[in-house]
């Protein structure tokens, strides 16, 4: 029998090596390395300077020249000159000349001490400014001079196409500054997060990325970020070329927040969901939900097109705000561009018959 797939963190542990809907449906089987599992309003991050000017078609050791001095490594726990066992490492980069880290959630997430090791070796330690378990992003802040802050510049990932030429950067097993390539080998890929909500319009790369890589820079051919890498898909956990990145879209309004405030919030239906042909069927409705407050209905059995088996009986979300809904992505998108407490028309078919519900959203829970 063929062994599972596995979506994997790529956090190096103790160094041994959905949706504001509801829980997200469909995704791969996502495995931990730790014991634990582990749009709202829009702030621009701003900084005083950027790593370099960016210029385009750039080759890979271009691209690493005027990239790895903003990439550093992040370890949670102890080490050899500070005492004490390590508990987990990955990437990180520097996001602006105040010392703000971005990072994953999963790396720090275990809590304990954390450190970051700038590219000359020196290490400051760090503290977590904010978190957010729903897209897997934390940032972090060192007490560093600016003088030896290399901020990285935010790229669009929405004009990302797929066979883009893309470089990593990071510490795989520890290796910092380790640089890989490749290309943009498909968009709007989910991942789970690690409180199991879906991550929307992720990058798939080829690039090889690996345990350890977790919150490094998935660059573009400019030396802009355009994702954070956070998974790998794997049958034996190391890389088999299918890799997968927070978009940079994402990156650039969760930062902004924790910057600001320390926290995020995300709007919330409170539906689990799937694709049907004639919309997005509700399987779910989550109790105490805005979704459940609105009357939103789940399906009661099942019936076969084309020889799948799909809902039946239940409401299928066919347009929020007037907007067409065809996929789980479309609603999650949609729900996502809103905030807690927006009032949204939600426009479903319920017996063959189109009807029209407000539903005011909520605060998604961590």
């Amino acid at each position: 029998m063929t062994p599972a797939r596995n979506r994997i963190p790529l956090v190096l542990a103790a160094l041994v090596a959905t949706l504001g809907l509801g829980v997200g449906a469909g995704a791969t089987s996502y495995a931990f390395l730790d014991d634990d599992p582990t749009v709202v309003r829009q702030v621009t991050v701003t900084s005083s300077d950027t790593a370099a000017a960016v210029s385009s078609g750039l080759d890979v050791g271009a691209v690493y020249d005027q990239a790895y001095k903003s990439v550093v490594k992040v370890t949670v726990g102890g080490s050899s000159s500070f005492g004490g066992a390590q508990r987990a490492q990955g990437s990180g980069f520097v996001v602006d000349r105040d010392g703000h880290v971005v990072t994953n959630h999963h790396v720090v997430s275990g809590g304990g001490t954390i450190r970051v090791t700038l590219w000359d070796g020196t290490t400051y330690r760090a503290e977590l400014v904010g978190e957010d378990p729903s897209t897997d992003l934390a940032v972090l802040r060192v007490d560093a001079p600016p003088s030896d802050l290399v901020p990285l510049q935010l790229g669009d990932s929405s004009d990302v196409e797929i066979g883009d030429p893309v470089v990593a950067i990071g510490s795989p097993f520890g290796l910092d500054g380790t640089v890989t390539s490749g290309i943009v080998s498909a968009l709007h890929r989910q991942m789970t997060a690690p409180n199991r909500f879906t991550i929307a319009d992720s990058i798939q790369t080829d690039a090889a990325i690996n345990h350890g890589n977790s919150g490094g820079p998935l660059l573009d051919s400019s030396g802009r970020v355009i994702g954070v890498n956070t998974q790998i898909e794997s049958e034996s956990g190391g890389n088999v070329g299918i890799g997968f990145a927070v978009p940079s879209d994402t990156v650039r309004s969760i930062v902004s927040q924790l910057v600001e405030t320390g926290e995020v919030e995300h709007a919330y239906l409170g539906i689990q969901m799937v694709a049907v042909p004639e919309g997005v069927a509700v399987t779910e409705v989550r109790d105490g939900t805005p979704a459940e407050d609105a009357g939103l209905r789940a399906a009661t059995g099942t019936r076969t097109v084309d020889g799948e088996e799909l809902p039946a009986g239940g409401d299928v979300i066919v347009e929020l705000d007037g907007k067409a809904i065809t996929t789980e992505a479309e609603l999650q998108a949609a729900v996502d561009a809103r905030k807690p407490g927006d009032t949204v028309s939600v426009t479903v078919l319920r017996g063959g018959e189109r009807r029209t519900l407000e539903v005011t959203l909520g605060t998604r829970p961590s």
